[in-house]
């Protein structure tokens, strides 16, 4: 048997599955949710019962085959249970980023033609309302917590969740499994909407087939199944949390658990100990560097200790990951380091049942890799595009490699275009992006997904990812450089937060750099140097020279025309509600460029400065203007000349 125990599960629709495990195992724990403190349990069965409610309640509601309903909140099971019980209807679900801003929301919920939206709280509620006047087509507006909602008493636009509820329960009949029963596997079930680094998201819409397939395959791959626990903490709308949250959890029946807030995951995460975990570089990065900090506010001896102790288990982890036996000395060594450091530090972390990791969404710098295989956490490069379902490609246990993304999952293939374009086939590929025949037709063609990423297989299999074939640029000399490789390079740095190359067309590679407030706070404080905000602290001049020692590193692994040869430091944080990061936190290189373009053409006309005027707007409202003189400063030649091929040389694309 596979898929936790039911056979091929991918002829099924999402609530058919849901009706199948609540009837094979009522009792198994599908949910967790933690609230005030407490983990409550939900059963397969009290799963599928709410599920029931909220269907009946949404058909009383007017929702048919075919309409759309959007969801806009955190990681809570109301959100689990409204999609599929719109799904039983044959209606579409449709994420929409919790952090998304007003204009975001309007944007999605129009495009996509919702007629329900559920609305968590007051804040998302709000962001409804401000453009309301252009959301004619939404009926009604389901929110969940109560609080602050007494203002609308009246406004039958409104129904809360659990009054959606009993509507579901005083409907006649069985609503959910007629309806149910009438869904077909190749149905279109979701809606999951692209990053969206070149223009506005488009809408890919995923069929039952599509989200089922790629859970089973990768159950079957890393022996997923019922008793095995995951922590859903990332937005759902993002392709990467619905294919576990959803996909992968219905399709091994493994228990999901939901944190408290995004505020607490972390915290959640030790209570919980998850058996397998999903994650983007930025939250690896941010685990290793609290430890890293942890650690450098320890007394010196322990530090010493922790050095010590971590190279023993990531020489041993080294040897393992290239095949290598352990001899009696580094076993000896490995096994001290397991009980002395690494053991108790995964418990601490939440690490200590975990038995797969995944990361993706953007390269891992190598140090990184080593430092968890160092703690034995089997940590794993996946890639796939929201159009495949977010994972489409991942590594083997004992088959790791730093450089590759691994192999494709069972039931998929993958071949790379005469220009270097990987393109992929699978039962995991989506049918189109919503109202847009033109893109749709551009990225699927003869049932391959054209991924728009340069990348080339290794003679055994495995995909090694470049860039985005429209970010790969070159010199003025001809010379061909991916950005994001030098970028991914930079931000090897503890640090630095975030970089963007430049050097389309010009003499040299530059970049705008963002330090990491934390990192670069505490090295900082430790010297005693004050600083009041972000702004402050990346004008220091003191930070300009970490920075740039640590681009002198980096330049030292890359090839002499992708070197960085002058940066200047960002005065504020990229951030995806100025439309300068996705809300993936992918980099919009183009609009970044037009909106720092003084500063960029002050990285090349060899000017030490450059005037910036600018108002940062901040989160609780407030807002700083921006008047002053920003340094630009050159990095030194790296004292090693050799460095590894350049990318495009080394992957062998033509580009």
């Amino acid at each position: 048997m596979t898929a936790g125990g039911l056979g091929d599960v991918t002829a099924l629709t999402l609530p058919q599955l849901l009706a199948r495990r609540a009837a094979v195992t009522p009792g198994a724990v599908a949910l967790r949710h933690k609230e005030y403190g407490i983990w409550n349990e939900t059963t397969y069965a009290a799963a599928l019962e709410r599920t029931r409610e909220v269907a009946a309640g949404l058909f009383a509601l007017g929702v048919r085959r075919g309409d759309k309903v959007a969801i806009i909140a955190d990681n809570i099971p109301a959100w689990v249970q409204m999609e599929l019980g719109a799904q039983a209807l044959g209606a579409v679900s449709v994420g929409v980023y919790q952090t998304a801003v007003a204009a975001e929301v309007q944007y999605v919920v129009d495009y996509t033609d919702a007629v329900v939206v559920f609305a968590e709280d007051e804040e998302q509620v709000d962001k409804l309302l401000e453009h309301r006047a252009a959301l004619g087509r939404v009926r009604k507006v389901i929110y969940d917590d109560p609080r602050g909602m007494s203002r609308h008493a009246g406004d039958d636009w409104f129904l809360s969740f659990a009054e959606l509820r009993q509507l579901g329960q005083q409907q006649p009949g069985d609503l959910f499994g007629t309806e149910a029963a009438q869904g077909r596997p190749d149905d279109v079930a979701h809606f999951s909407l692209t990053s969206g680094t070149t223009g506005a998201p488009k809408a890919a819409m995923l069929t039952h087939r599509n989200l089922l397939s790629m859970g089973q395959a990768l159950g079957q791959v890393e022996g997923f199944g019922p008793g095995d626990d995951y922590l859903s903490f990332l937005p759902l709308a993002w392709i990467g949390e619905q294919m576990m949250t959803v996909a992968v959890a219905l399709a091994n029946g493994v228990t999901v658990n939901f944190p408290e807030s995004p505020e607490t995951a972390m915290h959640d995460l030790v209570e919980v100990g998850p058996h397998f975990m999903f994650a983007p570089p930025r939250v690896w990065e941010g685990i290793q560097s609290q430890v890293y900090l942890r650690m450098q506010e320890a007394y010196p001896v322990n530090r010493a200790l922790y050095a010590r102790l971590l190279k023993w288990s990531t020489d041993a982890a080294d040897a393992s990951l290239s095949g290598r036996r352990l001899g009696a000395l580094a076993a000896f060594k490995r096994w001290v380091a397991y009980w002395g450091l690494t053991r108790p530090l995964r418990d601490q972390l939440g690490f200590l049942r975990l038995k797969h990791a995944y990361t993706g969404g953007a390269a891992l710098g190598p140090d990184v890799f080593r430092f968890y295989h160092g703690l034995g956490v089997n940590l794993k490069q996946i890639y796939g595009q929201t159009e495949n379902i977010g994972i489409a490609y991942v590594h083997r246990d004992g088959d790791v490699r730093f450089d590759t993304v691994g192999q494709p999952l069972p039931g998929g293939e993958c071949v790379i275009s005469p220009e270097g374009e990987i393109l992929s086939r699978s039962p995991a590929v989506c049918q189109g992006y919503y109202k847009k025949p033109e893109a749709t037709a551009e990225t699927l063609r003869d049932g391959w997904l054209h991924s728009g990423d340069a990348g080339r297989l290794t003679p055994d299999g495995h995909l090694q990812v470049i860039d985005r074939l429209s970010d790969v640029m070159k010199t003025a000399r001809g010379e061909t450089f991916s950005p994001q490789y030098i970028e991914n390079r930079v931000k090897f740095s503890p640090f630095i937060r975030e970089a963007v190359a430049f050097g389309d067309g010009q003499d040299d590679v530059t970049a705008l750099v963002n330090v990491d407030p934390l990192t670069v706070g505490q090295w900082a404080e430790k010297r005693q140097i004050a600083y009041s905000t972000y702004m402050d602290l990346s004008a220091r001049p003191e930070v300009a020279e970490l920075i740039r020692e640590e681009l002198h590193a980096a330049n030292a692994r890359l090839e002499a025309h992708e070197r960085v040869t002058r940066y200047a430091l960002l005065y504020k944080l990229l951030d995806a509600d100025d439309d300068e990061l996705t809300r993936t936190g992918k980099v919009r290189r183009r609009a970044i460029r037009e909106k720092y373009a003084p500063i960029v053409h002050a990285l090349y006309d060899g000017s030490d400065s450059v005037r910036v005027q600018a108002t940062i707007r901040y989160q609780d409202g407030q807002s700083q203007t921006v008047d002053t003189d920003m340094s630009i400063h050159r990095v030194s030649p790296p004292a090693v000349s050799a460095s590894p091929r350049s990318v495009a040389a080394a992957v062998g694309v033509n580009v």
